[in-house]
């Protein structure tokens, strides 16, 4: 796996856990420094897309939503224990279609 996608699973993964644990503190009465630590984590979130080596803004975060679907689709079963069904896994196939077409596809 080359380093824009490890860049990209920490994105996904900082800005899903990021985003649980204040939906923790808000939604299920958890400790303050849940929230905190999210906001944080969603700091971090933020910076981390800046280390890709693509120069285009909106290439890289339109790839990175294909990513961040896929990866919601795996937090929803293996956090929540929300088993995804079909359609979930489609989108989320769709969605990794996609990224790898505007990444890697031969551009002049």
């Amino acid at each position: 796996m080359g380093l824009s996608m490890v860049l990209f699973l920490l994105a996904g993964l900082a800005e899903i856990g990021g985003g649980y644990l204040i939906w923790l503190w808000l939604k299920e009465a958890k400790p303050m420094w849940y929230g905190l630590a999210g906001a944080l984590i969603l700091i971090a979130y933020g910076v981390i897309p800046t280390l890709q080596s693509f120069p285009s803004f909106g290439r890289v975060y339109a790839a990175y939503g294909g990513i961040f679907v896929a990866l919601a689709v795996l937090w929803g079963w293996w956090v929540d224990k929300k088993t995804p069904d079909l359609y979930d896994w489609l989108g989320a196939a769709i969605c990794l279609t996609g990224v790898a077409v505007m990444l890697w596809a031969p551009r002049q």
